[in-house]
């Protein structure tokens, strides 16, 4: 039996993810391509589909049409009849500039009649840009057992990235009895994974106290934390929080290592494979005479004859003769020409690598972008939406070309040295 059925899902969205620089300019961070064939968000609604949850509310604000497309009606994760069901819920705009999400708590609060029509006695909150596998139904059933107020997902990572989490010290029993948002020197290593369970009631309660408290992290926990039960969820499994170009490459990375934590697969994640006008099914990849293919993931509707190494192709990618794609990410559709290299770069939709061009050039990867030096800063080459890299073009390390650039953007250029954009 399910415990946790009748829980209402609230899944956070909303958010501008500008840390993934051009890979976010035209489409909502949770909207990320990712492993080939999904999606970000399809871990959060994968889990919520195999924990047995039926009622959804997607949280959106920011380019929200690639993922209201990708959503549509539910369908591909079972979330269509007459109990169950995904709603899109954007901020409540058109009166004042602050009707926009101001914070976590206050994208609840902004659709507390969306809860009350939907009667439960528990609301799980998520993010939408996680990877991670998890049984909810299993940390719903645990929140009972604990006659908990709230229940925060908490795992332990290393006191060196614990600067860009909320930390909890608990006691004994796992109750919280302490917070940290983001200590910049940490008394715990006990990070918090954005994954709440509230008992209904009290959570319409603390919203209804104080509407000058925006986010769950740094105003509605603390307080929760001195005056109710909060208690830590132990969480031991692969999760990642991919909102940097970092991150997010080393996870899709992660995908392709021989015992890898990660197995979209085998955790039962769904993707939408008809989303956006694209075609339900594609043909199989294809392996022409004298590829070669090493530790990769090659998608539906690949045709490879170069070489391809430790790389992550979308479907309907063409490796062409000669061609090598190395360390790399490659989204739908893009081209790589005869005789190029692509070497450490991150290639969104439709992009189109010239004749014997070289992105990704040079040894030392210890290169910062110089626009962007919080983003960029291992070597990582970003190539924009349907941009088109003219025959022999080099172009170095944690570089950034912009969506849609052309041959004619390039004019002058023999080269775009380390650290440039265009």
């Amino acid at each position: 039996m399910i415990a946790g059925k009748d829980a209402l899902v609230l899944l956070l969205a909303g958010g501008v993810g500008s840390r993934l620089n051009i890979l976010v300019g035209h489409r909502a961070k949770p909207a990320v391509p990712f492993a080939g064939i999904y999606r970000i968000i399809d871990f959060s609604l994968s889990n919520v589909m195999n924990s047995g949850l039926t009622r959804v509310g997607v949280l959106t604000q920011y380019k929200p049409l690639s993922l209201m497309r990708h959503i549509g009606g539910g369908e591909a994760w079972d979330f269509t009849g007459r109990t169950r069901g995904v709603k899109i819920l954007p901020p409540r705009t058109g009166e004042k500039e602050s009707d926009w999400y101001q914070g976590t708590a206050d994208a609840i609060r902004q659709n507390i009649d969306f809860i009350q029509a939907n009667p439960s006695e528990e609301i799980l909150v998520l993010s939408g840009d996680h990877i991670y596998n998890m049984d909810f139904d299993a940390m719903i059933t645990y929140h009972r057992f604990k006659k908990a107020d709230v229940t925060v997902g908490m795992m332990v990572v290393p006191k060196s990235q614990i600067h860009q989490f909320g930390a909890g010290i608990v006691d004994e029993e796992n109750r919280v009895i302490g917070w940290e948002e983001k200590p910049a020197v940490p008394k715990t290593n006990l990070a918090s994974m954005g994954i709440y369970v509230f008992r209904t009631k009290y959570l319409l309660q603390v919203l209804a106290n104080d509407r000058n408290e925006v986010d769950f992290g740094m105003h509605i926990l603390p307080r929760s934390i001195e005056n109710d039960r909060v208690f830590a969820y132990p969480f031991y499994g692969y999760w990642r929080d991919v909102g940097t170009i970092q991150a997010y490459w080393e996870a899709n990375m992660d995908v392709l290592g021989e015992n890898s934590d990660i197995s979209p697969q085998e955790w039962g994640i769904r993707p939408n494979v008809s989303a956006d006008g694209r075609p339900m099914d594609r043909a199989p990849a294809r392996f022409l005479a004298g590829s070669s293919v090493r530790s990769s993931m090659i998608s539906a509707g690949c045709t490879i004859e170069g070489s391809v190494v430790n790389s992550v192709l979308s479907p309907g990618v063409h490796v062409k003769k000669g061609a090598v794609v190395r360390d790399s990410i490659i989204f739908e559709d893009s081209v790589i020409e005869e005789g190029a290299v692509v070497d450490l770069v991150i290639c969104d939709k439709r992009v189109h690598i010239g004749p014997e061009a070289i992105v990704g050039y040079g040894e030392d990867r210890n290169i910062v972008n110089k626009a962007h030096p919080k983003h960029l800063y291992t070597g990582i080459t970003l190539v924009g939406k349907q941009a088109k890299i003219p025959r022999q073009m080099q172009i170095g390390r944690s570089c950034i070309v912009a969506p849609g650039r052309t041959a004619g953007d390039f004019a002058g250029y023999r080269a775009l040295l380390d650290g440039d954009s265009l």
